[in-house]
């Protein structure tokens, strides 16, 4: 179990109180982009910067690329000295309550080598909790821009996936609904259905009925049955553009399973090149 990585809206009151965290807002709605920066001046977590996920948790797309490029070391640390993170400070990440974009910022920090957590439940738990929010773009105070180095063994890339399809040593673990993983619909990719082989673990199955994280338990009993006590290790997560795919490798990492890695491209390159199989149904 790693529960350092996953907090209360209790615990991150205290942190914030004492001063020992970055707090930053991560909604997003991708059929209105400008909607998730609205939403956080109109309500916020007291301190709260926002990350918004095209233009801070991403590079731009190019004609080779998916829908979400990680952006380079560089750009993403000119982001973080501009909301006041310093290295090895603590960064909490909290979306409207899935994480489901606020995943994504989570593993950039761990990618960067950097600690980071999410807010369990996230800026719904906090109003439940009676906790109060801001108004407005709070004041940042701008750091001091930190190096940034990536581990490159987290992550793999389309030619790692096309040479392995088959192998003993791949497992694509598909974080889309499964109306898209099935290619019954697609209203966001030019192309239905799946990678070859992956196997398909909507984000959603990772939160209980109150849009919390399951216990790391259930969540290690879950992912087992469907890898079927295959190696953990071997275990590459997609989605439509390498966003979702960071909350099955959250919930992995919250049930102690590590060293699963990410295909940033995810559906939304895979398709780019025609010559690349695809597989529909279950």
């Amino acid at each position: 179990m790693n529960s350092n990585i996953l907090i209360s809206a209790k615990q991150l009151s205290d942190l914030i109180q004492a001063g020992k965290c970055t707090v930053v807002d991560c909604r997003f709605d991708f059929s209105d982009a400008l909607q998730g920066r609205a939403s956080w001046i109109s309500g916020h977590i007291p301190g709260a910067a926002y990350a918004d996920l095209d233009k801070d948790l991403a590079a731009p797309v190019d004609d080779h690329t998916g829908r979400h490029p990680l952006p380079d070391a560089d750009k993403f640390a000119r982001f973080l000295a501009s909301i006041g993170w310093s290295s090895g400070k603590l960064l909490v990440a909290y979306d409207g309550g899935s994480n489901a974009i606020s995943s994504r910022m989570w593993w950039l920090m761990q990618y960067f080598g950097q600690p980071s957590a999410l807010l369990d439940g996230g800026l719904a738990a906090w109003t439940a909790s009676g906790l109060p929010l801001e108004t407005g773009a709070p004041e940042q105070e701008t750091a001091p821009v930190e190096k940034l180095l990536p581990h490159q063994n987290m992550i793999v890339n389309s030619v790692d996936i096309l040479e392995n399809l088959g192998s003993p040593g791949l497992t694509v673990l598909d974080a889309r609904a499964a109306e898209r993983f099935t290619g019954k619909v697609e209203n966001l990719d030019t192309k239905a259905g799946h990678i070859p082989g992956a196997l398909n673990r909507p984000f959603g199955s990772n939160l209980d009925s109150t849009g919390c994280f399951r216990s790391p338990a259930e969540l290690r009993a879950q992912f087992d049955s469907l890898l079927g006590g295959e190696d953990v290790g071997r275990v590459v997560h997609s989605c439509g553009s390498g966003v979702t795919a960071c909350h099955n490798l959250f919930a992995m990492a919250l049930a102690g399973m590590d060293s699963t890695r990410l295909y940033p491209g995810s559906w939304s390159e895979w398709i780019r090149d025609d010559d690349r199989p695809v597989e529909t149904g279950s």
